[in-house]
């Protein structure tokens, strides 16, 4: 197994949450994440990798939604199911043959089908990119390891309102459980 080469029929690209309503809120963070997004997405598609897209599908009456306590402050409301703010970004916009993968908590494993149709088509590499690095793109990480997936963060296609985090993150904990690159590095390791 070469650590610097993507096996195409093996490789899932994960577009994590990448929807209108958190682009929306801070497009100066989301603009250069979302334009690597989309170089990866284009590879992917060229290449025939699997693309899955785990986004946020919470009911109004926040019947799905988890009522845990926390130190942090409180959250804003969640992005509801069936609106505008839970679509796809249009840059990313997904076709009728790839994964949409509707979770209900942080984690793009917990409650939904990806597993199963990750071990259908005999994926063995997971490339992560989205939104909330410390959220959502890093209890998906920390799943898809327990589930024994080689893991591919791609530092420059994730983002997080706390550049320190993301930082961290990248530098300091995704190392010990995936490769950590860059889109250009994840670029290269699709080429034939």
């Amino acid at each position: 197994m070469n650590a610097e080469r993507l096996d195409p029929k093996r490789t899932c690209l994960l577009l994590f949450d990448f929807l209108v309503g958190h682009a929306a809120k801070d497009p100066q963070r989301y603009t250069p994440v979302l334009a690597n997004a989309a170089q990866l997405l284009a590879a992917a598609r060229a290449g025939g990798l699997m693309v899955a897209y785990a986004r946020a599908d919470h009911r109004a009456d926040g019947g799905t939604t988890a009522q845990t306590l926390h130190d942090s402050a409180a959250r804003p409301p969640l992005i509801t199911s069936g609106t505008p703010e839970a679509e796809i970004v249009p840059e990313l916009a997904p076709r009728a043959d790839e994964y949409m993968v509707p979770k209900h908590r942080w984690s793009a494993f917990h409650g939904t089908y990806l597993d199963l149709a990750l071990r259908a088509r005999r994926v063995e590499t997971i490339v992560i990119t989205g939104g909330s690095t410390e959220i959502g793109v890093s209890s998906t990480a920390y799943a898809a390891r327990d589930l024994d997936y080689n893991l591919v963060i791609v530092s420059d296609a994730c983002t997080s309102a706390k550049d320190d985090v993301q930082r961290q993150l990248m530098r300091e904990v995704f190392p010990r459980l995936a490769r950590v690159r860059t889109t250009m590095r994840v670029l290269e390791m699709l080429r034939p």
